[in-house]
């Protein structure tokens, strides 16, 4: 009994460790419950296939609820959700994504950068309803995006990210082939307040593969380590054997980490990302100080 326990504590911090490992159509628009609720919908055919990519619509609802509980980390950034590929022979062209309930079928538009939003129904929440897109489970997964308005081309914001991990983990976005264990895993992270103590391991993704990453705060300046991008394989090569259970599984070279709950760097902080194409000076470079940073991860 000990040793099963043992493991399963196990592979529920190996889970903890791969986290990420990354205008809509709403039936019941905010405040206006009451007229939505007479509205009549369409029925909407959705070709859809054999075990589709499918997340709860509740969790995520819980999910969008903390992101408006907690808007002070990034004030006035909208929040989306955006599709991101689990296998290398994913098609994201022409993704549609729906909620689906017992008896109501919302198509969400998804924009051409592959993000979305998502609106409010109380009958889909009554029944239980399925966000779904038209690609197979193991294909796709996606992940909340918040993207602080203005900011120069290349660049993140701290509090940004600070609140997508609080959203994500909230709505129970990070998937995993292995589901009971992850909902062990993801139940204790989110009980525990994952995303704003100790060393957070959950993965942000960039547009292309990088090459180094620096924080910027005012005068301070700092680049990461490269044990903090390619899901740290740098330092646990045996991850290459689990990436199958893995969203990073065909983006490890677009992960990183940022010190999310290290309250020394403030939300307003410049997550500055260079990427391998680039000519060698990002183009964020002008919103940093003129101070070169001091040597890059080999």
């Amino acid at each position: 009994m000990a040793t099963n326990l043992s493991r399963l504590t196990r592979t529920a911090l190996q889970l903890a460790f791969m986290l990420a490992c990354g205008t809509a159509v709403a039936a019941d628009p905010p405040g206006k419950a009451g007229a939505a609720a007479a509205t009549v919908l369409p029925p909407v055919q959705v070709a859809a296939p054999r075990d589709p990519v499918e997340k709860s619509y509740r969790k995520i609802v819980r999910g969008m609820d903390l992101f408006e509980q907690r808007r002070s980390l990034a004030p006035s950034a909208p929040l989306r959700f955006k599709l991101l590929p689990r296998s290398r022979d994913a098609n994201m062209q022409g993704i549609t994504v729906s909620i689906v309930g017992d008896s109501v079928t919302i198509p969400v538009p998804v924009a051409p950068d592959n993000t979305f939003t998502l609106g409010r129904s109380q009958k889909a929440l009554a029944e239980d309803a399925l966000v779904m897109t038209n690609r197979k489970v193991r294909s796709m997964t996606w992940r909340a995006d918040i993207r602080t308005p203005g900011l120069p081309p290349d660049t993140r914001r701290l509090g940004d990210l600070r609140l997508e991990c609080l959203v994500g983990m909230e709505a129970d976005l990070v998937s995993n082939v292995r589901p009971f264990f992850g909902d062990i895993a993801n139940f204790l992270l989110r009980a525990q307040g994952y995303c704003e103590r100790g060393e957070v391991y959950y993965l942000f993704f960039a547009e292309r593969p990088l090459f180094s990453v620096t924080l910027v705060a005012g005068n301070r300046r700092e680049t990461l380590s490269v044990e903090k991008l390619y899901g740290g394989i740098s330092h646990d090569p045996g991850m290459a054997n689990e990436l199958d259970y893995c969203d990073c599984q065909v983006l490890l070279d677009r992960t990183y980490y940022a010190p999310l709950a290290d309250r020394t760097w403030p939300d307003d902080t410049l997550i500055v990302l260079e990427y391998m194409d680039s000519d060698g000076v990002p183009a964020s470079a002008s919103a940093a100080p003129a101070a070169a940073p001091n040597g890059r991860p080999q």
